[in-house]
Parts: C-alpha cells; sequence; structure tokens
C-alpha cells in the first residue's frame, strides 16, 4: 500500500489540502484575531496563514478528514478475514501500557533521574522539577487514565462500530493528543479534536473506572469515586484515576505544570497518600491488568450470549 501511495503523490502531487493527510488545518486566536494555523506533520511545522477566517466550521477541519478517511479505511478492509482481529491487536494498547508504566517503575528504582526519563515518554506535563512520588504519581495516572482512551474505549469502539468504528476513534484520540492540548494564547487550537474526544470518551472513562472499581474490591467506595471524578480537570480522565486513586490509597492529580508553568489542580482522593513510590506503580501495572481480565471475561460472555 505505500508504494502505490506514494507513486500517486509523485505523479499528481499532493491532493488538495483539506484532504491532505499531511496536513491539518486549525482555528486559534491570535491576539484576539482567529487565524489559520496548518501543522505539516512530515515538515514538523506549524505555520499561521495570515488571512483572517471568519468560518466556524473550519473548526472542524482539523479532525473530520482523518475521521472520515479512518471510517471508509475502515470499511475497505471490514470484509478481509481476520482484519478486526489484526486491528484489535493492533490498538489496544494493554500490553505497550503496561510496560511503558513498568519502566518507570525500574528506572525510578535506579535514581530520580532515570525515573524522571521514564515517564516523560508517556506524559506531557514537566517533568525536570518532579520529585520521586511526583514521579510515581504521573506513570500511575497516565496508567489509569490510558487504560480508559487507549484500552476500554477502543474496544468499545469495535464492539459498536465494528473496523470502522475503531479506526474513527483511533483517528480522533491521536488527533486530540497531536494538536488537542489547550494553551492560554491558542485556546481554540485543536477545539475540535478535543471536544470530541471528550465525547467519545464519556462512557469508557466511567466503564473503566468501574472495571478498576472491581478490579480493587472496592465495595462500598462507588460514591466517593463519583465525588473524587467532579475534582478532576477532565470530564473524563478523572473517573479512572479516583477509582485507581482509592484501589491504591494515594492521592493523585494536584499542582503540576506545563510549558514552565504552574498549574494548581486539585488533588484526586485528597486524603490519600502523596508519598507514592516504585511499589506503587508496580500495583497500578496489576490492578489495569485485573480490570483488563475483566473487560475480557465480560467480552467473551457477551460474544456467548450474542
Amino acid at each position: 500500500a505505500p508504494v502505490p501511495l506514494l507513486d500517486a503523490r509523485r505523479r499528481f502531487g499532493h491532493p488538495p489540502r483539506p484532504l491532505d493527510p499531511d496536513e491539518q488545518f486549525v482555528i486559534a486566536r491570535d491576539g484576539g484575531r482567529r487565524v489559520a494555523l496548518r501543522v505539516d506533520r512530515a515538515e514538523g511545522l506549524v505555520t499561521i496563514d495570515p488571512a483572517t477566517i471568519d468560518d466556524p466550521r473550519r473548526h472542524v477541519a482539523s479532525t473530520a478528514p482523518q475521521v472520515a478517511g479512518a471510517v471508509a479505511l475502515g470499511l475497505l478492509l471490514a470484509p478481509v478475514p481476520g482484519a478486526e482481529v489484526v486491528a484489535g491487536a493492533v490498538f489496544l494498547a494493554q500490553r505497550s501500557l503496561s510496560d511503558h508504566v513498568r519502566d518507570v517503575a525500574r528506572a525510578l528504582r535506579l535514581s530520580l533521574p532515570e525515573g524522571r526519563r521514564a515517564v516523560a515518554r508517556i506524559v506531557g506535563r514537566d517533568v525536570a522539577a518532579l520529585d520521586a512520588p511526583g514521579v510515581a504519581r504521573a506513570a500511575i495516572e497516565s496508567a489509569s487514565e490510558n487504560l480508559s482512551d487507549g484500552v476500554v474505549a477502543p474496544a468499545l469502539a469495535l464492539l459498536v462500530g465494528g473496523l470502522p468504528g475503531l479506526l474513527a476513534y483511533k483517528a480522533v484520540n491521536t488527533a486530540d493528543s497531536m494538536i488537542g492540548h489547550r494553551t492560554p494564547r491558542h485556546e481554540s487550537f485543536g477545539w475540535a479534536s478535543a471536544r470530541l474526544d471528550d465525547l467519545l470518551n464519556l462512557i469508557p472513562a466511567r466503564l473503566a473506572a468501574a472495571l478498576l472499581w472491581l478490579a480493587g474490591g472496592l465495595r462500598g467506595e462507588w460514591r466517593g469515586i463519583v465525588a473524587d471524578a467532579r475534582l478532576h480537570r477532565s470530564p473524563n480522565a478523572g473517573w479512572p484515576e479516583a477509582a485507581a486513586a482509592r484501589a491504591l490509597g494515594v492521592a493523585l492529580a494536584g499542582p503540576r505544570s506545563y510549558g514552565g508553568a504552574l498549574r494548581d489542580f486539585p488533588w484526586v482522593n485528597p486524603r490519600g497518600r502523596r508519598d507514592a513510590g516504585p511499589a506503587d506503580v508496580e500495583g497500578a501495572v496489576r490492578l489495569i491488568w485485573r480490570a483488563w481480565a475483566i473487560l475480557l471475561g465480560l467480552a467473551l460472555l457477551y460474544a456467548a450470549l450474542a
């Protein structure tokens, strides 16, 4: 497939910009003016079109072509025997998630600098000033949040929408990871992908929290998880983080730095321990594997009854 694609590029050049998968367009506000930003992933560049864009529909231009292309690809591949199995194995990132989180625990046992380097691979916050508990908390938060959007959400998308649904979800989630982060200056940069990702993860995040609740044996703790989740800045990430925090007995979230600016976020499970360490990170890995086992059992039960 890559060879014909490259040959088509050589023969016909780039497709029209809205259809070009190597380019993305978003709207940002700069000095009170709405301007177009072009993200060229191949060149690693972000350039600003000085022309003011007045059409609000262009907010979705960063995501719509990717979603449409993902659905089309899914429809094309769906009849291929074994395509859904292969896609599920590739896009349900449980093994990769647990390996990366476990690496943080191993590195942190060696030294704090090694722990910072390991956790920097899986989180977006500034890590240079993190102490050892901060590194451990970051790894636990990544484990719980990515159980939701890296495992549970793709599994639900595959169940509900088949291969097109799975690929569409991954297109949105990847776009959010690339361009969905809000900055004070460019608040609308990646707005569409971020909001759509929030919508698609509303149910998976709560299901992930329920799986962690079951995996952690947290009888009588569900109301506390719900209350803690509402403390989180994200409408979704707080749910699995709250469940993991209570299962491990630690406090998560809290103040952290992004782009050199300290953000005073509230704590999730504020009464939990704030001295998380490598053992807690390893406990989080075991917890997400138990949650995965419960999810697998539910999937097998569904398949037997369907």
